[in-house]
C-alpha cells in the first residue's frame, strides 16, 4: 500500500485535502466517494520523483510518436470504445516509455472523473499546446474522434517536413565534418613533416607557410582551450536563445537569411495554413484559432507578425488585411484567404494552400541543396587548396636552391 494526497470538494462545497493508505488510485476514489468527497486531484507520493525522471535519461516524444498516438486513438474511439479503455490500450502497446508513464497517469486520472485535456495540461512537454486545445475543443463538441483524425495528419505532415529539413542537411554536415578532420590533420601532421624537410634543406619559409605552421602548431597545443572556447560560445548561445528577445532575433534572423530564408518562410506558410485550418474544422473561433496559432507556429517572428495583426482582426477588419500588412506571408496565401473569407469556403482553402506548400517546400528543399553543396565543396577546396600551396612554394624554392 502507499500514501496517496487528495484534494476533493464536500457536499457542503468546501474543498478539503488529506492523505489515504491505498493499493491504487481507483481504491481512493471509492474511498473518497462513500465520504461524500468528490475528488479533484489524487497524487501518489512518489509521483513527483516520477515527474523528475521524464526530464532526465529518457527519450522525448517526437511528433511521429504523436502522429501514431492521435491515430491509433481516432481508430479506438470511432469502434465505439470509451475513451478510459481507450488510453488504457494505447498506454500498453506505445513503444515510447516517457509516452507510455505519462499515459499512465492521464489513465488514472480520467478515471477519477478529470477531463482528457486536464490531464495532458499537466504533462506540457509532451502533449503540445495545439493538442491540448484541440482534445478541449473535441470534449465540448462531442467530436473527439474526428479531432484525432485530424490530429494525426497534422502531426503525420509535421514530421515529414522535418524529416525533409534533416535529411537535407545530413551530406552537409557530413562534408563539412570530414573537411575540417581533413584540414586538421594537414596542419598538425602533414605540413610540419615537410617543414623539417625544408628546413634541412636550408630553405625559407614563405609567411603563407609559417602562418599555416603557427596555427596547426596553436591547434596542437593548445587543443583544450579551443574546446572551452567553442563550449563557452555555446552556452552564451543557448542562454541567448532562452530569452524572448534573443530568441525573437534568431527566429527573425532565420527568415532573412539568403538560401535558408525562403524554406523557413514556407515551412511557416504550411505550419500556419494547416494549424488554422485544423482548428476552424473543429469549431474553434476564428480570434480563438489566430491566438492558438501564434502560440503553436514555432517561429517567435513569425508569432509575433501575428499577435501584432490580432488587434485589427479583432476589431472585424478580417485576417487576409492585417496579415498582408505584416509582408511576411506570401501572396498565394493572403489571396486565398480573401477568397475564403469572401466565400465561406476559409477551411478547405486553407488545406488547399497547405498542401501546394507541402510540395513547395520539396522544390525549396532541392533548390537548397543545389546551392549549398557546391558552396561547401567550393570553401573547402580554397582551404585544401591553400594548404597544398604552403607546401607548394617552398618546394619551389628548394627546387631552385637545389639546382643552382
Amino acid at each position: 500500500m502507499a500514501n496517496y494526497f487528495y484534494k476533493g470538494r464536500a457536499s457542503d462545497g468546501k474543498t478539503v485535502k488529506g492523505t489515504i493508505e491505498a493499493n491504487s488510485r481507483n481504491e481512493v476514489v471509492k474511498t473518497l466517494r462513500r465520504q461524500d468527497i468528490f475528488p479533484i486531484d489524487i497524487t501518489h507520493e512518489n509521483e513527483k520523483s516520477k515527474e523528475i525522471s521524464f526530464a532526465f535519461g529518457k527519450a522525448k516524444v517526437s511528433v511521429k510518436d504523436l502522429s501514431i498516438m492521435c491515430r491509433q486513438f481516432h481508430t479506438i474511439i470511432a469502434a465505439g470504445i470509451s475513451v478510459v479503455e481507450c488510453i488504457d490500450i494505447l498506454k500498453r502497446q506505445t513503444e515510447n516509455r516517457t509516452l507510455t508513464e505519462a499515459l499512465q497517469t492521464v489513465y488514472e486520472e480520467v478515471q477519477t472523473g478529470v477531463t482528457l485535456s486536464e490531464s495532458f495540461k499537466k504533462f506540457p512537454k509532451i502533449f503540445p499546446e495545439l493538442l491540448v486545445n484541440m482534445v478541449e475543443a473535441g470534449e465540448a463538441t462531442g467530436q473527439l474522434d474526428q479531432i484525432m483524425d485530424r490530429m494525426a495528419d497534422n502531426y503525420e505532415k509535421e514530421y515529414k517536413i522535418n524529416t525533409k529539413l534533416k535529411g537535407a542537411l545530413v551530406y552537409p554536415k557530413i562534408l563539412i565534418s570530414v573537411s575540417s578532420l581533413v584540414v586538421a590533420v594537414l596542419l598538425i601532421v602533414v605540413l610540419p613533416g615537410f617543414v623539417t624537410m625544408f628546413e634541412g634543406f636550408g630553405v625559407e619559409l614563405p609567411f603563407a607557410t609559417r602562418a599555416l605552421l603557427g596555427a596547426g602548431a596553436f591547434i596542437k597545443k593548445y587543443w583544450w582551450f579551443i574546446v572551452i572556447v567553442l563550449g563557452v560560445i555555446y552556452i552564451l548561445m543557448q542562454k541567448s536563445l532562452s530569452t524572448a528577445e534573443g530568441r525573437l532575433k534568431y527566429d527573425d534572423l532565420k527568415l532573412r537569411l539568403p538560401v535558408f530564408g525562403k524554406v523557413n518562410k514556407q515551412v511557416a506558410t504550411t505550419r500556419f495554413a494547416r494549424s488554422l485550418a485544423t482548428m476552424l474544422n473543429s469549431g474553434i473561433t476564428i480570434i480563438e484559432a489566430m491566438e492558438m496559432v501564434s502560440r503553436v507556429i514555432g517561429n517567435h517572428s513569425v508569432s509575433k507578425h501575428i499577435q501584432d495583426s490580432m488587434d485589427k482582426i479583432k476589431r472585424g477588419e478580417g485576417i487576409s488585411g492585417p496579415l498582408e500588412e505584416t509582408k511576411l506571408f506570401p501572396p498565394m496565401l493572403i489571396s486565398m484567404i480573401q477568397i475564403g473569407e469572401e466565400t465561406g469556403s476559409l477551411n478547405n482553402l486553407l488545406d488547399t494552400t497547405a498542401n501546394f506548400y507541402d510540395d513547395e517546400i520539396d522544390y525549396a528543399i532541392e533548390g537548397m541543396i543545389a546551392l549549398i553543396n557546391p558552396m561547401i565543396l567550393l570553401m573547402m577546396a580554397l582551404v585544401v587548396g591553400g594548404i597544398v600551396m604552403a607546401v607548394a612554394l617552398p618546394m619551389f624554392d628548394m627546387y631552385n636552391h637545389l639546382t643552382f
